[in-house]
C-alpha cells in the first residue's frame, strides 16, 4: 500500500511539474523565495499591531517565532530522521523526467515541505488572529499558503505529499499557536 502511494505520489509529481514553462520559471521563483516575502510578513504584523496594544504585539510576535522555530524543527526532524525520503531532484530514478527549474535543490531529503508547513502556519494563525476584523484576508492567506506548496512542485524540489503533509502539520501548528497566544494574552492582560 505504502509503495503504491509512493508510485502515485511520484506520478503525480511528474506530471504537476511537468506543465511548467520557462515563460513561468522566473515567476515561480520569485514566489517560492522566502526573502521576497518580507515586505508581506510587514504588512501582516502591522495589521496585528493595529489590532493589539504593544505589549500583546511583542508577546504574539514572540509565539510567531515560536510557532516557525517549532514547524522548522519538526520539518527537519521528519526530513532527516524519521523519513529519510529522497528529494525528486536527489532520486535517480526518475533523473530526465521532470523540470529542476532551480539550480539546487536544497538537502537529500524532502518529506515533508517546510515552505509549505511554515507558510500554512503562518496563514492559519494570521487568519485567526484577524479574522473578525478583516473577513477575506483568511481565503487569501490560505491560498497564498497552497500556492507555495505548489511553488516547490513546480520549481522540481517536492513531492505532492511533502507538500500536502507539510500543509497539514502547518495548520495545525498555526492553530496550536494561536490558542497558546490567546491563552498566554488572556494571562497577561490580567496582570
Amino acid at each position: 500500500m505504502l509503495e503504491e502511494l509512493v508510485k502515485l505520489d511520484t506520478e503525480l509529481f511528474i506530471h504537476l511539474n511537468s506543465l511548467g514553462t520557462s515563460a513561468w520559471d522566473g515567476f515561480w521563483m520569485f514566489y517560492t523565495t522566502k526573502f521576497n516575502w518580507i515586505p508581506f510578513y510587514i504588512i501582516l504584523a502591522y495589521l496585528m499591531y493595529k489590532r493589539l496594544n504593544t505589549k500583546m504585539f511583542v508577546l504574539t510576535l514572540l509565539v510567531i517565532a515560536l510557532l516557525i522555530t517549532f514547524t522548522d524543527q519538526v520539518t527537519n526532524l521528519f526530513k532527516k530522521v524519521i523519513v529519510l525520503r529522497l528529494r525528486p531532484c536527489h532520486n535517480p530514478e526518475i533523473e530526465g523526467l521532470y523540470r529542476l527549474v532551480k539550480s539546487s535543490c536544497g538537502g537529500k531529503y524532502g518529506y515533508f515541505s517546510g515552505h509549505a508547513s511554515n507558510s500554512m502556519a503562518i496563514a492559519v494563525f494570521t487568519s485567526l488572529m484577524l479574522k473578525s476584523k478583516y473577513k477575506y484576508l483568511p481565503y487569501l492567506l490560505i491560498i497564498w499558503a497552497m500556492v507555495m506548496g505548489y511553488s516547490r512542485i513546480y520549481i522540481g524540489v517536492h513531492y505532492p505529499l511533502d507538500v500536502l503533509s507539510g500543509m497539514f502539520f502547518g495548520g495545525f501548528s498555526g492553530f496550536l499557536f494561536y490558542k497558546l497566544d490567546m491563552y498566554l494574552q488572556s494571562r497577561f492582560q490580567l496582570k
